[in-house]
């Protein structure tokens, strides 16, 4: 009865291929979670990749592909995704931020429409589905994996994601931007009392006032809405391209030693709740 979470993907804005990035990982964002053999992901970043081979590997066939927004780095993973091209498996993909302009399978396929990528999403030969919700809605994925969500404050929208499976819950907030001096109420009552908490961490303090309206917040902000919401664990997540580890390094230092129930993300790093 646990809730088993694997990092495929860290990283923010633009994948880190370079030996300064080995330590923390230079994929961008995706998570898999699983729940009582429901196979969840979070977010089709560049990490989706790996997934998607370690899913033949474990003869995986179903999933469910939550996205917290269609920015690039975020999605641009999807189409190099080999399951979704398997006639023998099936994903369904859920978003929350595209209702009212079009809808995801739109996005989708328009990131593999030429010019810009040579293989359509009509080349992938699984079952797929494409559904459109509003963010703040809830949801079942089975009898007993619920899924809360909450709006973002990020450029073009964003979705925060709480997945719930008997006593245990899992929260998912990336791609936000706080509100000096304020506590984001739509964030504080999605995490309230959960087991772990992966939280939007791009910036340092120092940072973040020459980064306003860029859609993302700091370590510092997401501690203080975990505590406010009596959070068991956080993990610092979605890491600035220009954070190389050196720079991760110290920043780890600093947060664990604030905080002794925060922990940073790494490509690979697995987690059970």
């Amino acid at each position: 009865m646990t809730i088993q979470v694997k990092f495929w993907g860290v990283r923010g804005s633009i994948a880190c291929p370079a030996r300064e990035y080995v330590k923390y990982g230079g994929n961008t964002s995706c998570l898999e979670v699983e729940a009582n053999g429901l196979h969840i992901i979070l977010d089709a970043g560049t990490g989706i990749r790996g997934l998607g081979k370690k899913f033949f590997q474990r003869e995986i066939k179903k999933t469910h592909l939550l996205l917290t927004h269609t920015h690039w780095d975020h999605i641009n993973g999807f189409p190099f995704f080999a399951p979704a091209f398997s006639p023998d498996c099936e994903i369904h993909i859920k978003a929350g931020h595209l209702k009212a302009i079009g809808g995801i399978q739109n996005v989708i396929a328009n990131q593999m429409a030429n010019p810009t990528f040579p293989v359509p999403l009509e080349a992938m030969n699984a079952n797929m589905t494409f559904e459109d919700f509003t963010a703040g809605e809830s949801f079942n994925l089975s009898d007993d994996v619920k899924i809360v969500t909450a709006p973002l404050n990020h450029p073009n929208g964003a979705t925060g994601y709480r997945i719930e499976y008997k006593d245990k819950s899992f929260c998912y907030i990336t791609d936000t931007e706080h509100v000096v001096g304020e506590i984001d109420q739509n964030i504080l009552k999605l995490v309230d009392g959960a087991d772990v908490v992966v939280y939007d961490s791009t910036y340092t303090e120092e940072e973040f006032p020459s980064r306003i309206g860029w859609g993302h917040s700091t370590w510092n902000e997401g501690m203080k809405i975990c505590k406010e919401a009596n959070v068991k664990k956080m993990v610092i997540f979605h890491h600035d391209p220009d954070h190389e580890d050196d720079f991760m390094t110290k920043l780890e230092e600093e947060a664990t030693s604030t905080w002794d129930r925060i922990i940073v993300a790494r490509d690979g790093m697995e987690l059970e709740i």
